[in-house]
């Protein structure tokens, strides 16, 4: 018997989860996360106004990343300590009042010290997805999941599109004071209306976080998915992160708005996410994940004449979207299986390590865009794809025994 299951009480019997609750939590979480990703077309203008070069203004995404993935492993745990509707509520107004902070900002410390805080606090997207779990009725927990992942999904999707228009309407500024708003209004709703929920499982904090950081040395596929996950999701950001540079300048000469708009190409990694997950449902998670490693290295060979022609570019996107959304739902698919007393702490420790990979990404593709242009950019992210898809080999070759074990059970 786990230490968990010897001193967890009995769980609170869930209230019943209705439709507009579920849309609340699904707005929410898109809006939560989607202050992560305000910035990424809006690049080039924060550089100009703020007198940063490239390298500096890039580092707004990293540090957006990188807050995320420290409110992974920090905040996401206490769902487990404390009750969840005030955790999820303190955490949605803090991020309001950091998106103030960003909203004033006038220096580059400002605002990466507004974008990291309002990251940091974001998580609470990710307290809200199995909230909505527990409240939903086991019949229904994949459609209700389903439902408020894809919220997630597209706040952080379309939060590039409408940075870039509202940037053109009333400056970089204006999304955040939008959001702001927003998400202060969520989290009034959000204690108005969900249920209160407290399932401890008895344990200290310094105890819990031990425990979710023990999970990598314990649970071999943990680390080879997680690994998975960090180095498809550091292609990716390496990608969005550089393509602003790429459109702002020649031979392109985009506007925000244009390369906002330029961010609805990756919609079609919503798209494929149901599909995924159908297809590993019926055990085809190998299969799943090698294609979508195979598929993310091949397409930076389109996404490398992306200097060349736009519809390269956007091919190139479309597949790298796909793919690693693949590779995402199918290592999710995995690392719940492994453990389901322990979902929450495995949940954070997998995206932990998948934010970190982002925020690696974004850093190195900065960088590499600085040093070498977009051959720099597409050699690294054909490099990090390329280990992705080494990474799911050298797990089936030494631990396919890991996997179907736990799809058998």
């Amino acid at each position: 018997m786990t230490e968990t299951a010897r001193h967890a009480p009995p769980a609170e019997a869930p209230a019943r989860l209705g439709r507009g609750l579920l849309l609340l939590m699904s707005a929410a979480t898109g809006l939560s996360v989607a202050g992560n990703y305000f910035a990424q077309p809006l690049l080039d203008v924060i550089g100009r106004e703020l007198g940063l070069d490239a390298t500096t203004a890039a580092l707004v995404v990293t540090a957006a990343q990188g807050g995320y993935a420290l409110g992974l492993i920090l905040l996401v745990p206490l769902g487990d300590l404390v009750e969840r509707r005030r955790l999820a509520v303190v955490l949605f107004a803090a991020t309001a009042v950091f998106l103030v902070v960003s909203a004033l900002a006038t220096s580059a410390p400002m605002l990466l010290a507004g974008t990291a805080l309002t990251a940091l606090a974001s998580v609470a997207a990710q307290v809200v997805v199995p909230y909505a779990a527990t409240l939903a009725a086991p019949a229904e927990r994949g459609r209700v999941v389903g439902t408020v992942m894809a919220g997630l999904l597209l706040g952080g999707l379309l939060a590039r599109t409408v940075s870039g228009t509202l940037s053109e309407l009333g400056g970089w500024r204006t999304i955040y004071w939008v959001n702001a708003v927003l998400v202060a209004v969520v989290a009034v709703l959000l204690w108005r209306f969900l249920p209160r929920l407290h399932t401890p499982i008895g344990l200290s904090y310094p105890a819990l976080l031990r425990s979710t950081v023990a999970l990598f040395r314990d649970e071999p596929a943990l680390r080879l998915r997680a690994a998975m996950g960090a180095l498809s999701f550091a292609a990716f950001s390496a990608l969005w992160t550089a393509v602003t540079f790429l459109l702002s300048g020649p031979p392109y000469g985009w506007s925000e708005a244009g390369i906002g708009l330029f961010g609805l190409a990756g919609v079609a990694g919503v798209i494929v996410t149901p599909i995924a997950g159908r297809l590993a449902d019926r055990g085809w998670v190998q299969r799943v994940s090698g294609i979508g490693a195979a598929v993310l290295a091949l397409s930076w060979a389109l996404i490398g004449r992306g200097p060349v022609s736009v519809g390269w570019l956007v091919a190139g996107v479309l597949l790298l979207t796909m793919a690693q959304q693949a590779v995402l739902n199918a290592g999710q698919h995995v690392v719940y299986a492994l453990r389901p007393e322990s979902r929450n702490r495995l949940n954070s420790a997998f995206m932990t390590a998948f934010f970190l990979g982002g925020a690696a990404g974004s850093a190195l593709g900065s960088a590499a865009w600085t040093a070498a242009g977009w051959t720099g950019v597409s050699l690294l992210g054909g490099a990090l794809s390329a280990a992705t898809f080494a990474v799911w080999a050298l797990e089936r070759l030494s631990a396919r025994r890991w996997i179907d074990d736990k799809e058998e059970s």
